[in-house]
């Protein structure tokens, strides 16, 4: 009775692959025959019957590997495969079209009805979900690679080599006083904040002048705070009546400056949440409150255009820049904290915010893992970040109109005065 019932377990389970394996060949079917509905019949090589028909062949092939021989799958893709070279070839001649995807899109087929009878179903069904989105979304993969700009495609390729290549092969091991010099720690540091930049930089690049200030200064956050305060306190005094808008957008994109503080923490040091999330919550409250109320009562004014940040999404050279920074903040860290105690990190806070927030969060966050106490780390972050901001100010008071550095000026000093207040409770 027990053998009778695995019997019938294993048939159903075969005829489910089989049926599923069917199911995935009509979908990419589906959308090829619907992408040539105009043809006329019998001019497709290949359409939502055959492409079924196909996912059906390569479970068949596959289940009969298994219970005949193993010569039966190789020699079915290739005869599928020579099918459809013919075919494609004579559409080719015919219609004067040169591209192999749908040739590509058949195999696939085949392969995703083969995969589904000797591994888990999931993958080859998430598989050809994806093939088929990527087959019905050519005209819009086509308009992104037209708007796509030279230098953005270097810096996704960039990004790609810091990541995928040098990260692995790095040594994970501490060197230098102490070993707080860990290079693949480091480098890693210096991929998050590339990450972060890369995609506030698009994030902002595809939303457009239609999403609007908020949009636009949100992601500016991520990407460039200071140009974007420096573009709109210049804007402020050519357009007198943007000003409450552009205030709002500058309070907004240094506001993002504390969520990052944020999430760098929880990927570094999680246990250093609990001092620092009180004053960093404080600090982007005071800062986002006052934008918010400013764009709410003004949102019906005009709209500004996206600021001109004249930046690559990442540039390799001040990636290995950032990671000296890095590396230099670490040593300097450790060599001050032995000199001068606290009192030398916070000096070091105070220098580095002038110019960048993220290195000395990054440094103080990593140090906080061994020598450097939660406390001192958070108070630190805290006087980095507010020393950045207060820049941030005098460049809207001194640049900008006297109205954009009162609404920008007054936020920023509470934000400041209120944040440093709880890291030191804390």
């Amino acid at each position: 009775m027990d053998a009778l019932t695995n019997d019938l377990i294993t048939n159903n389970t075969t005829l489910f692959h089989l049926a599923l394996a069917l199911l995935l060949g009509a979908l990419i079917g589906l959308q090829r025959g619907w992408q040539a509905r105009d043809r006329e019949a019998g001019s497709r090589v290949a359409g939502i019957r055959t492409h079924a028909l196909v996912g059906l062949l390569g479970g068949f092939a596959a289940l009969l590997s298994q219970e005949v021989t193993v010569w039966v799958l190789p020699v079915a893709f290739l005869v599928v495969a020579g099918l459809a070279l013919m075919g494609y070839r004579m559409q080719a001649m015919e219609f004067r079209d040169f591209s192999i995807t749908g040739m590509i899109g058949l195999m696939l087929t085949f392969s995703f009805g083969a995969a589904v009878m000797v591994m888990d179903p999931a993958l080859p069904s998430a598989a050809a979900v994806i093939t088929t989105l990527i087959l019905d979304n050519k005209q819009s993969l086509h308009t992104l690679v037209k708007k796509l700009e030279a230098h953005e495609l270097d810096a996704g390729l960039k990004l790609l080599l810091i990541t995928v290549v040098l990260l692995p092969i790095l040594p994970d091991q501490g060197f230098g006083p102490g070993g707080v010099l860990n290079p693949y720690e480091i480098w890693w540091l210096v991929v998050l904040i590339a990450s972060v930049s890369f995609v506030g930089y698009f994030a902002m690049r595809v939303g457009g002048t239609e999403k609007g200030l908020l949009f636009t200064s949100l992601f500016a956050g991520l990407s460039s705070s200071t140009a974007l305060t420096l573009h709109f306190s210049q804007l402020s005094k050519r357009t007198p009546g943007l000003n409450p808008l552009l205030a709002a957008g500058i309070l907004i994109a240094c506001g993002t400056m504390f969520p990052r503080i944020l999430v760098y923490c929880a990927l570094i040091n999680p246990d250093l949440l609990a001092d620092i999330s009180l004053p960093v919550v404080l600090m982007a409250t005071l800062l986002y409150a006052p934008a918010i109320i400013i764009w709410r009562r003004h949102r019906a004014d005009t709209r500004v255009e996206n600021p001109k940040l004249h930046q690559n999404p990442l540039d390799l050279k001040s990636a290995l820049l950032f990671g000296a920074l890095l590396t230099a903040i670490l040593l300097l860290g450790t060599w001050l904290k032995d000199w001068l105690g606290d009192a030398g990190i916070y000096l070091l806070a105070a220098t580095s915010g002038i110019t960048d927030v993220d290195a000395i969060t990054l440094s103080l966050t990593r140090l906080s893992n061994d020598s450097l106490a939660m406390s001192t780390a958070t108070l630190g972050i805290i006087i980095a970040a507010s020393v950045n901001n207060l820049v941030k100010a005098l460049m809207a008071a001194g640049i900008g109109s006297r109205s954009l550095g009162l609404r920008v000026g007054i936020p920023m000093s509470l934000s400041l005065v209120i944040g440093l207040g709880a890291a030191l409770l804390t």
